[in-house]
């Protein structure tokens, strides 16, 4: 079975553990003085019979008092007081009453509860005097007691003796507590006079009522005190500091950075808090030194605007390579391709295979050209997808044919998984080709000998998918993560030299205009599988309205 362990008792709230020595000592002091009036009396005479047994009751709280050095809580104490009165009580039965010798007795329940401190046992010790006092009346009115004036003498004085040591007891008791609460209070203000921020106590006005630490260079405390916490800060910042006030004094967390007034190239961070206090609502705020924090801020801030300022600069000066260049080669693919067919005369075999290579290397470049304007198009968000409704059969058809001679040349493998039905979509057409013919161009760049690349084209619900699959060299994890990103490349070096790392860029940027994503699954040395997929696909096969082509334009930067 388990138990759980008992809670230590608690001293009443009012009672220092420390005037335990104290406590017991006047217990046993009464004892004592109990004892040797009922020890004496019945030896001098006088005292006997009910009367003794009255008195010597009274020696019981004494000694079960002692009780309180080894246990002390508050149920203790309320317990003890419950045997004084309980004592006082008997004590005025057996005597005869009010009427008795023993009548000051009456009053011992009221000074322990003062001994005992606290307002609850001098109250309950208080009800208890007057229960004895009424017990003793009716025990008066039914048995007088004995008239003997010495003893009723040294009751009186023995009680007002007891009641007298009570009071300088209590009064110990408070000065230890005021001693513990001011001890307790110095404490903590060190404390707070050694952290490295400033605490500000505040009203909700920004008047600084209490201050506490090591306060930031560019803020010193003196003239918050005279002048208040918002005067200190530079006026444009002022707005924030009242806002955080506001927000903390709606139970939220407020917090506010600032130049203070009489140093403008410094900051300081503030957090504030509502403090509930029975004087009324206050704050209580942390101040920190925040111009290291600040700077280094300010220092990412300038260098990712000149960051993307290179980026501009850099998209601007391919767009205009591009185009320069565009210029020139159009006339060199049409001079070489002039000659390659011979149309103004034969050549020598030699020179007609000079003009096939550069047909070909300058058809490479073009399309290089072609890929770098339309990143830089992308990336400067203006370029411009056509939406037409179309079979996406008969897109990425044709961008097999386009590669398929490759493919032949190197002897791989290319085949299809199409859909009997249309595949109707409303899509960029020329986006859309480009994604099939980027994925199949490096699908066989890859591929070597007897590979196998197959295209499937899917609609499911409201997506195109398109994945291109290959039996490839496969990418490496690391390098996956990479690949998307323009002029991003994977594999060995020679792998590297059969591509500009666009292709796949391109893909990623088209799906991304249309809403969608691609996604890269592939395995070293086994094969690689690029899907993409796009919310395209036209769910009712609604006839394409007449009119032409839906123009939809990117935005460009900044708004314009």
């Amino acid at each position: 079975m388990i138990q759980s362990a008992r809670p230590d008792p608690k001293p009443l709230p009012d009672a220092p553990a420390s005037d335990r020595p104290s406590l017991a000592a006047w217990h046993a002091g009464w004892a004592v003085a109990a004892a040797l009036l009922a020890l004496g009396g019945r030896w001098i005479g006088g005292i006997d019979g009910p009367l003794f047994y009255g008195v010597l009751a009274m020696v019981v709280p004494g000694l079960s008092g002692l009780g309180l050095l080894r246990r002390d809580g508050g149920h203790e104490r309320m317990t003890q007081l419950g045997i004084w009165s309980l004592a006082a009580l008997l004590a005025a039965a057996l005597s005869g009453g009010l009427t008795g010798p023993l009548s000051g007795f009456v009053f011992l329940p009221l000074a322990a509860g003062i001994a005992l401190g606290g307002p609850r046992p001098v109250q309950v010790g208080a009800l208890a005097v007057g229960v004895a006092a009424l017990a003793g009346l009716l025990s008066a009115w039914v048995t007088p007691g004995p008239h003997l004036p010495g003893l009723a003498a040294i009751s009186a004085l023995l009680t007002a003796a007891a009641a007298a040591l009570a009071v300088r007891l209590s009064w110990r008791q408070r000065e230890a507590r005021l001693t513990a609460a001011e001890a307790e209070t110095a404490r903590v203000e060190t404390l707070l006079a050694a952290q490295p921020g400033l605490t500000l106590v505040l009203e909700p006005s920004g008047r600084v009522l209490a201050a506490y630490g090591a306060p930031p260079v560019s803020l010193p405390v003196d003239p918050l005190f005279e002048s208040g916490l918002v005067a200190a800060v530079h006026a444009p910042d002022r707005p924030r500091l009242l806002d955080a006030i506001e927000r903390a004094m709606k139970g939220h967390d407020g917090a506010a950075l600032f130049a203070p007034r009489m140093a403008l190239d410094r900051r300081v961070q503030l957090i504030v808090r509502r403090l509930d206090d029975p004087s009324g609502p206050r704050l209580i705020a942390q101040v920190f030194d925040a111009t290291a924090q600040y700077a280094r801020e300010l220092g990412l801030e300038i260098a990712r605007t000149e960051a993307e300022t290179r980026e501009a600069g850099k998209t601007r000066f391919l767009a205009n390579m591009s185009h320069e260049l565009r210029t020139p080669l159009n006339a060199v693919l049409g001079f070489s391709d002039i000659m390659r067919q011979r149309i103004f005369g034969p050549l020598p075999d030699r020179y007609g295979e000079y003009a096939e290579n550069i047909h070909q290397a300058g058809g490479h470049l073009l399309d290089l050209i072609n890929d770098v304007l339309d990143v830089t198009k992308i990336e400067a968000e203006r370029y411009a997808l056509t939406l037409e409704r179309f079979d996406a059969r008969e897109v990425v058809s044709a961008a097999m044919a386009l590669v398929r001679v490759n493919a032949d040349d190197k002897g791989v493998s290319l085949s299809s998984v199409l859909p009997a039905d249309p595949v109707e979509v409303s899509a960029d057409k020329r986006a859309l080709k480009q994604i099939a013919l980027n994925l199949l161009s490096n699908a066989v760049k890859f591929t070597p000998h007897g590979g196998a690349i197959t295209v499937t084209v899917e609609a499911i619900g409201p997506y195109l998918e398109v994945v291109v699959a290959d039996t490839g060299v496969g990418i490496a994890p690391e390098d996956v993560r990479r690949l998307g990103r323009p002029f991003e490349q994977a594999g060995e070096m020679e792998q590297r030299r059969q591509g500009t790392g666009l292709g796949l860029s391109l893909v990623r940027a088209f799906a991304e205009l249309h809403g969608g994503r691609m996604s890269i699954d592939s395995t070293l040395g086994e094969g690689t599988a690029v899907t993409v997929r796009l919310p395209v696909a036209l769910i009712a096969r609604a006839p394409a309205p007449e009119g032409g082509a839906e123009i939809i334009q990117m935005p460009m930067k900044g708004g314009g």
